[in-house]
């Protein structure tokens, strides 16, 4: 998502702006890497970032929040069509309604999580329609 709009704000190709890109496979270490020159940019959710400066853990003389990827959908929760078959009928209502209607603070931090909420195929349509426009599906 973060290259599909930086692309498009810049109105070029990524290859052609920034001398390295790479995936560091994980938020806190893209932090870091940005942090000591290995890249000029990098991609990380906001969570993390807030969470690394709170705790020190950046330089914010080095690195700092230069844009922010517009609201997408992100961490869903599913199960198979067939739980209702397999564990009872109204099995899929019930992990739904524990899931939603979750409210202690300790069991949500687990997840990480503030809540969870409903959501449907078209929630996650701006997704798809970025995987589409970048050729990841037809």
């Amino acid at each position: 998502m973060p290259q599909f709009f930086i692309e498009r704000n810049l109105g070029k190709n990524s290859k052609d702006v920034f001398k390295r890109i790479g995936y560091s496979g994980d938020h806190s270490r893209t932090i870091t890497q940005v942090q000591a020159g290995v890249y000029q940019v990098g991609a990380v959710n906001y969570k993390v970032w807030e969470s690394a400066v709170a705790n020190g853990k950046v330089d914010l003389n080095k690195v700092n929040v230069i844009w922010e990827s517009p609201a997408y959908p992100d961490y869903q929760w599913t199960v198979r069509g067939d739980v209702d078959a397999s564990f009872g009928k109204g099995f899929s209502k019930k992990v739904e309604a524990a899931l939603i209607g979750m409210t202690d603070p300790k069991l949500l931090n687990s997840f990480p999580r503030q809540s969870f909420v409903p959501a449907d195929n078209q929630d996650y349509e701006p997704i798809e329609d970025v995987a589409k426009a970048i050729g990841l599906i037809d």
